[in-house]
Formats: C-alpha cells, sequence, structure tokens
C-alpha cells in the first residue's frame, strides 16, 4: 500500500512538473503572439491552455483517489494537498494567457494596440513569463524560490505606464477597457506565481501561505 502511495505521489509530482513547463512555453508563446501579432503563436497558446486544463483535470482526480484511498498523514497530507494547489494555480495562469491570446486574435491580423500602449504591455508578458520560469524552477527541485522582490513593483509601474497610454491614445471605451483587461490579466499571473512560491514554502516548513504574507508585511512595515 505504500508502495502505491508513493508511486501516485511521484506520478503526480511529475504530472506537476509538467504542468509548469507547459505553462512556461504558453508565456513565452503568449509574447510571440502579443508583441508580432503572430496568429500562429496564438493558436498555440489556446492548445498549450487545453493541455493545461486537462492535466489540472487529471491531477484534481489523482489527488481525491489518493486523498480518499490512502488517507495520507502528516507531511504526506501536506503534499498531497499542496500539489492540487499549485496545479489550480497554474491552470488559472494558462486561463490568463489564453484572454491574452483572444484578444490577439480578436485583433488579428492588426496588433492589438499602438506602439505607446504595446510596448508596456510586451513588458508585462515578459515579466510574467520571467515569473513562470521561476515557478518552474521552485516546483521542480522543491526549493522555495524567492520572488523577484522588485517584479510586484515593476509591474505595478507598467500598469500605470499602460493606463497612462492608454488616456493618451484615443481609443474608444471599448478598446480601452479590452487592452486594460489584457494588462489585468498579465499582472495577475504573477500573483498566481508568487503563491506557487509560497506553496512549495508551505511544503518545505510547514508555514501556511497566508501566514508568510502576514510575516512579510510585518517585515516591510519595520
Amino acid at each position: 500500500m505504500r508502495t502505491q502511495f508513493t508511486n501516485e505521489l511521484v506520478a503526480l509530482t511529475a504530472d506537476l512538473t509538467q504542468m509548469c513547463r507547459i505553462t512556461h512555453e504558453a508565456a513565452e508563446r503568449m509574447i510571440d503572439a502579443l508583441v508580432g501579432a503572430d496568429l500562429t503563436a496564438t493558436y498555440e497558446v489556446f492548445a498549450l491552455d487545453e493541455r493545461l486544463q486537462a492535466m489540472y483535470s487529471a491531477c484534481e482526480a489523482r489527488t481525491v483517489v489518493l486523498l480518499a484511498l490512502q488517507a495520507p498523514v502528516a507531511r504526506d497530507l501536506r503534499h498531497v494537498v499542496t500539489a492540487i494547489q499549485i496545479a489550480g494555480e497554474l491552470s488559472r495562469i494558462g486561463q490568463l494567457f489564453s484572454g491574452v491570446a483572444d484578444q490577439v486574435y480578436r485583433s488579428h491580423p492588426e496588433p492589438v494596440a499602438a506602439t505607446p500602449v504595446l510596448d508596456p504591455l510586451g513588458a508585462m508578458a515578459e515579466l510574467a513569463a520571467a515569473a513562470t520560469e521561476r515557478a518552474e524552477r521552485a516546483v521542480t527541485t522543491g526549493r522555495y524560490s524567492v520572488a523577484d522582490e522588485n517584479a510586484p513593483a515593476t509591474m505595478r509601474a507598467l500598469t500605470q505606464k499602460l493606463h497612462t497610454a492608454l488616456s493618451d491614445t484615443g481609443d474608444t471605451t471599448d478598446t480601452a477597457i479590452a487592452l486594460a483587461l489584457v494588462g489585468h490579466r498579465l499582472a495577475g499571473s504573477l500573483e498566481h506565481t508568487d503563491r506557487i512560491a509560497r506553496l512549495i514554502h508551505f511544503l518545505d516548513t510547514g508555514i501556511p501561505p497566508t501566514a508568510q504574507i502576514v510575516a512579510d508585511e510585518d517585515e516591510e512595515a519595520s
């Protein structure tokens, strides 16, 4: 029974690692789609998201079996619960990237925006892709990957730059809202990768992600 549980846990971890790789690949293709108005890359983002969602469903089913039939305790239970949470975060990132690709699809053959708006969006996409790479490394190694301390501030600055550019371009309200939503999705992906890092830290130390956030806020206050 124990050997079966261990094998299932190894398979679950392998699935998570594969999901991380797919997420990072989707991020890279999203950049090509967004910056280059690349329709082929856009379709690839859609396809990669479909794979992510399918793998998330498979991971969810596997964890249900593990919890129901194997009754894991202590660290093993933490491992299983953390795994499905990480899979959920990766699934949400895939959906966000697919939403960005959808805007590229709607705008094709034209770029999603003029250069003053596209520049901050491209930089935000690059930042999001770098974050998925850190998440992949954290899950693959099982070690807490300290997030780029400057990344949230950089993303906020880029978001402000995007909003300023949208105000200056004179786009229609619907277009401005659609492009602001693209930026919101890119910024949101950073929050999910940060949570993945905190979940890996939880797996290693047992400190819940919420407690880590409180500790970080206390350090900033001091």
